[in-house]
């Protein structure tokens, strides 16, 4: 989706922007290429800068309920000091690398339910747009389709998948939020868990795989979550037994009651524990303002803190307007 806007901070007779992507999707951690296409004003400009920002659609809890807006994840300057000429048209190439943790839209070409985009900021005589927004489509590595793959042959069925504002204690998490994907149980399951919830934590060195089990209570205990996390790298994939290796993980999921940590395999480590809140972190329930406006969140690692941006809960409503203004 690609749509055209005037710099409407230097009102009718400024440049256009349209930027265009390359086509298909990308993995986490590769490159996303493209080119951003400029098309002179009615008298010369300076283009100070050209900025891609990466936005999320992400969901954030807090003591009112739920509320949803856009969060913008990364950053990057691929032009700029340059001179655009009345009518000039001007094409900026760009490659950059998707961060690791960058969530899943789609599997085998199927969408997720997740909305990414990348939009464009044009700076010009001291003042920014944020106009051009495009769809960002993302694919497994190959380590995580191997492992929604296998849950797929035990009998898992995919209920839904999102991004939650916050941060999964213990682990080395960078985004400001992280992405569950809800599956329905497999049958030989089913007496015992409600629904597994998979989440990725993506990194060069390997991924962390986090399991939580919503199990069921019996007859004299309540029901409650069950949480595990294990590490897999990125090489040797083809060489792995997945189904085998998947199933001992829900294995130990569903079956574990006590806090403890083990090795499963040479590929995997895993730990385990119950765990009441442990997606609890600084963004969920207490960081949150009355309603998805105004919301800042610290990022780990120092990056820029997060943005949450009014009226895009549907960011690409609509093909040929922005209704960001």
């Amino acid at each position: 989706m690609v749509f055209k806007r005037l710099l409407g901070s230097l009102g009718v007779g400024g440049p256009t922007v349209d930027t265009v992507l390359d086509p298909g999707s990308v993995m986490p951690g590769g490159q996303l290429g493209g080119q951003v296409q400029l098309k002179g004003g009615e008298a010369d400009f300076t283009v100070e800068h050209i900025t891609l920002e990466l936005m999320a659609r992400v969901e954030a809890e807090h003591d009112g309920g739920e509320s949803e807006g856009a969060v913008v994840f990364e950053r990057f300057t691929v032009g700029g000091g340059f001179r655009l000429a009345a009518g000039e048209l001007h094409s900026v190439p760009f490659s950059v690398m998707l961060p690791w943790e960058t969530p899943l839209t789609e599997l085998h070409g199927q969408a997720l339910g997740v909305v990414l985009g990348v939009r464009t900021e044009l700076a010009i005589a001291g003042a920014k747009d944020k106009g051009d927004l495009d769809r960002l489509a993302v694919r497994p590595l190959p380590v995580q389709e191997a492992v929604l793959e296998a849950l797929g042959r035990l009998g898992f069925g995919f209920r839904s998948a999102d991004l939650e504002l916050g941060h999964i204690g213990g682990t080395g998490q960078q985004l400001p939020f992280y992405q569950e994907i809800e599956l329905t149980p497999a049958p030989q399951y089913a007496h015992q868990v409600n629904e597994i919830e998979v989440t990725f934590l993506t990194s060069p060195g390997g991924v962390d795989v986090i399991l939580e089990a919503d199990k069921r209570g019996g007859p004299f205990s309540d029901g409650h979550d069950s949480v595990s996390r294990f590490t897999v790298g990125h090489q040797g994939v083809e060489q792995v037994d997945w189904n085998t290796e998947v199933d001992g993980w829900i294995r130990q999921l569903v079956e574990h009651h006590h806090h403890h940590t083990h090795s499963s395999h040479h590929h995997a480590h895993s730990s385990h524990h119950d765990d009441h809140g442990h997606r609890s972190g600084p963004g969920i329930g207490t960081a949150v303002a009355a309603g998805a406006a105004g919301l800042a969140v610290g990022v780990v690692g120092g990056m820029v803190a997060a943005e949450v941006i009014d009226e895009v809960g549907d960011f690409f409503e609509g093909d040929d307007e922005d209704e960001e203004d």
